[in-house]
């Protein structure tokens, strides 16, 4: 989808809403965090769908008179919830938890992000004010580093969405087709796939290189089946021993010694797994290391395995928004003349008050 444009079309047409805010450019860049988190579910790769943010709202947000600083702060937390069924961390967490991926987008993800969104939308409006005021920024126009745009048609903006769309659709949690039918993530993509080729067919109308462009598309899966195979492997090994040395066991007796039961547990999880993604800067990689450990643990307080995985799966893709080696960071930060530190000092106090909120909310209504 980003080969053919289709990413950068959807990109394009969401933010057309940010022009009723051009008035009020502190506004519109806090506007963008909602926008981008929808557009993170079609287009779930943190780097890829931030190089499009910088490449499409980036001068916007600039030229309305928003610091450099202000505008990529809030582009590289449009990438803090990793979250949708194409999510990498949704898939690992689904198949631990025994769910299937839409019915734990829609029942259990989005009624916990859109309260968070909030929270970071009023902790940036504040926090980067505060910033600019202290370090003194005044609006930068200076020339940013200019990213091509692929030309695509409107149409084209249906294709990252599409996946999304067959598989509320053929869930069964919409009772809309009366088949019943039930996809799954990798049938869903691969429809999608095919309907992008007759799309470019109908468009270049030249069969040979249409069907030659296939191979992005298999370098790229391979690519990333390379990466999460082998982090899978790695977390495997890693949990096993773990439970091995007794982790678990030693964790449940300090946590009850303590009176604080399963939510004690479930709170040092996630605080644990923020701070991995944090050092390692990939939210991936902590969540596939420490996410095995909780159906043991599930089972010994009998609780779902989601109650406690939900608030790992977010904090570990919010911990890499606050990594100054994480690649979106470093990507966004070259291309806007900054540096990822300076990035990381606007991200952090929104995201403790986020990861703060969630812990709250998250445990307060679950147990």
């Amino acid at each position: 989808i980003e080969y053919i444009g289709a990413s950068e079309v959807l990109v394009r047409l969401a933010l057309k809403p940010l022009k009723l805010l051009k008035k009020y450019p502190d506004l519109a860049a806090i506007a963008v965090l909602p926008i981008g988190q929808l557009l993170f579910v079609c287009v779930p790769s943190a780097a890829g769908l931030g190089l499009l943010l910088m490449a499409s709202v980036f001068p916007i947000l600039t030229s309305l008179g928003v610091s450099r600083l202000s505008a990529v702060s809030v582009i590289t937390a449009c990438t803090a919830f990793g979250i949708g069924p194409a999510s990498a961390i949704t898939a690992s967490a689904v198949q631990i938890s025994g769910m299937e991926s839409v019915p734990y987008f829609l029942n259990e993800q989005l009624p916990l992000v859109w309260p968070l969104t909030l929270v970071l939308m009023v902790s940036y409006y504040f926090v980067n004010r505060y910033f600019d005021k202290k370090e003194g920024v005044q609006e930068d126009r200076r020339k940013t580093k200019e990213v091509v745009p692929v030309s695509a048609p409107a149409i084209y903006a249906i294709i990252p969405v599409l996946p999304l769309i067959l598989l509320i659709l053929f869930s069964g949690v919409i009772d809309i087709i009366p088949i019943a039918i039930k996809l799954d993530t990798s049938t869903a993509m691969l429809i999608s796939f095919f309907i992008a080729l007759v799309f470019e067919l109908i468009r270049t109308r030249k069969v040979k290189e249409v069907l030659a462009s296939m191979k992005v598309y298999w370098r790229g899966m391979g690519a990333i089946f390379t990466t999460v195979v082998t982090l899978i492997i790695a977390a495997d090994i890693f949990a096993k021993g773990l439970i091995s040395l007794g982790f678990i066991d030693g964790l449940i007796s300090l946590t009850q010694s303590a009176g604080l039961g399963v939510v004690g547990i479930g709170i040092v999880m996630t605080i644990m797994i923020f701070l991995a993604s944090m050092l390692m800067g990939s939210g991936n990689a902590s969540f596939f290391a420490f996410a095995p450990l909780i159906p043991k643990i599930a089972v010994k307080f009998g609780v779902p395995s989601s109650s406690i995985l939900l608030p790992m799966n977010l904090s570990a893709s919010m911990g890499r928004t606050v990594s100054p080696v994480a690649g979106v960071l470093i990507a966004c930060a070259e291309i806007a003349g900054v540096s990822a530190v300076s990035i990381v000092k606007r991200n952090i106090i929104p995201f403790i008050l986020a990861l703060i909120t969630m812990l709250i909310y998250h445990f307060g209504l679950c147990f």
